[in-house]
């Protein structure tokens, strides 16, 4: 059997993908219970972080402890692909120790180079391609408060980036239809658009946030310049001006529908106070949902069969 990863939404089927939100959505309810289960004891999970993180980091780690396993996390600073070590060594060397690794990076390709060499499961924590993880907690979020996501409408307001891409495939795995509204020149990559349409929903793009929101039952927005585009940042204030998420908008989804977005906010740009404070909002959720998910991700990818790594 081949060496399963989750470096896109795409690396599990759509059964799969059902089962792993249903099982988080369970491991959440046992932890608040205060049922422990620890079916990854004296299992070690590797983090191999070349961007920032607060949530990623934060519940993979605490996923692992409260499985009984363990973390190890190595930054930049702390490891030898900060000084140059091809990614190639670092994966052979990293998967004969640890029983999973969890890479945080800019370039996909990187990740995908890491995860042909290694040894045990590789997830994506985060690529400028996309960001799986916080799919899996956005969509066990809408499906706790509002059951199935499936034909539902989805509106992603900003720019075309690494969570939009994951909006993108979320969309053709759990077949909702998605309307997605940026700035001209800041849309998303064609080719993942294309492998989306590919379902039977439709993948509405427009340079219209109204239009995209219009009875939408979620809307989602992500910062308007993402880690490594800081130096584009007041270029894309003046672009992406009209594409803030305020009451205004919000005014226009369906009634009840729900605003996500997936962390750090800037409040006054992407979206206004009202709205995350608002009744609407549910980032606190979001959030909490990343460690219940991942926990969920942790359990599927380490209790497959053994296999080993193609190159």
């Amino acid at each position: 059997m081949a060496l399963r990863h989750f470096l896109t939404l795409l690396d599990v089927s759509k059964e799969e993908l059902h089962a792993l939100i249903t099982r988080a959505i369970e491991l959440k309810q046992q932890h608040k219970m205060g049922i422990v289960q620890t079916p990854l004891k004296n299992k070690v999970l590797g983090l191999v972080f070349e961007k920032s993180s607060t949530r990623t980091k934060v519940s993979f780690e605490v996923a692992m402890y409260q499985l009984g396993g363990s973390s190890v996390f190595l930054s930049p600073f702390e490891s030898q692909l900060g000084r140059g070590e091809p990614v190639e060594d670092t994966a052979r060397v990293l998967s004969g120790m640890v029983d999973c690794v969890t890479m945080r990076t800019f370039e996909h390709e990187k990740l995908e180079r890491f995860a042909r060499y290694s040894k045990v499961p590789v997830i994506n924590a985060l690529t400028d391609q996309c960001h799986p993880c916080q799919l899996l907690a956005d969509m066990q979020t809408f499906i706790e408060l509002k059951g199935s996501i499936a034909g539902k409408k989805v509106a992603w307001i900003g720019d075309g980036n690494n969570m939009c891409h994951s909006y993108l495939m979320a969309a053709h795995q759990l077949e909702f239809e998605l309307h997605i509204a940026t700035p001209k020149g800041y849309e998303p990559d064609p080719t993942i658009v294309h492998l989306a349409r590919q379902s039977q929903h439709p993948i509405i793009l427009s340079n219209e946030p109204k239009q995209a929101v219009m009875g939408a039952n979620l809307v989602c927005t992500d910062v308007w310049a993402s880690m490594g585009q800081e130096q584009e940042q007041l270029k894309r204030e003046q672009a992406f001006q009209a594409f803030q998420v305020n009451s205004e908008l919000m005014s226009l989804a369906a009634p009840g529908a729900l605003f996500m977005h997936c962390l750090p906010a800037h409040r006054g740009e992407e979206v206004s106070v009202e709205v995350i404070e608002g009744e609407q909002s549910v980032v606190w959720q979001q959030a909490e949902n990343r460690l219940h998910s991942q926990k969920a991700l942790l359990e599927f990818l380490l209790s497959q069969p053994k296999a080993t790594a193609s190159k």
